[in-house]
């Protein structure tokens, strides 16, 4: 018997297994390079947006913010919390509004709790009491709200005081003040200057002429 074998066509090319490692790593390092890149322009899109809202809003927008500093307000505010008050005339001042005022007492200090309690006066003096939601009693004074304005808590921010607070410790402020404009640099000389990376694709074409 006389086996037939199949010739294949004149020209035609078997295509050859795939090696090993050799298609997926350069796939993943670029994932990872593309994942590092967007991560650092994500943390210095964040940086900037957080500097703009904390620093620079207050004096563009008026409103103010501040870190709450004890557990009196829990859990509406807990403690590490950033509070964002906007300008309210004192006339409208009533109870259950949360407020931020300066305390007639001690060290006159600023406070923020709820108000209990109001009295408008006939010549326009506005007298409080308040409270905070975690505590038994009401605070031990009423104040009178100077001014023509009071501040109201419009909006609580979790946890951002916690960062802050450790921002403003001197080693990290030091490091942001000096270091993060060194990274920053760094990081965009590599970007403008970075070589292309070219020896997989001259790699693959070598394998192309030889086959």
């Amino acid at each position: 018997m006389t086996a037939i074998l199949t010739l294949p066509a004149p020209g035609a090319a078997r295509a050859l297994p795939p090696v090993p490692g050799r298609t997926t790593a350069p796939v993943l390092r670029r994932v990872a390079a593309g994942t590092a890149r967007w991560a650092t322009r994500a943390l210095v899109g964040i940086a900037v947006l957080a500097f703009a809202g904390l620093a620079l809003g207050p004096h563009a927008f008026g409103y103010r913010t501040m870190t709450m500093l004890t557990g009196s307000m829990a859990p509406v505010i807990d403690p590490g919390d950033v509070v964002i008050t906007t300008p309210l005339a004192v006339a409208d001042v009533t109870e259950g509004m949360i407020i931020s005022y300066h305390i007639p007492i001690d060290d006159h200090r600023v406070v923020t709790h709820r108000v209990i309690d109001v009295d408008h006066a006939a010549d326009g003096t506005v007298t409080v009491q308040t409270r905070g939601d975690a505590n038994d009693h009401p605070d031990p004074w009423t104040a009178v709200l100077e001014g023509d304005t009071a501040y109201q808590v419009q909006a609580v921010i979790p946890e951002v005081g916690q960062v802050i607070t450790a921002l403003r410790t001197p080693w990290i402020n030091h490091l942001l003040v000096y270091g993060a404009p060194t990274l920053l640099a760094g990081w965009l000389l590599l970007t403008i200057w970075r070589p292309t990376t070219t020896d997989d694709t001259t790699h693959d074409q070598d394998e192309e002429a030889r086959t």
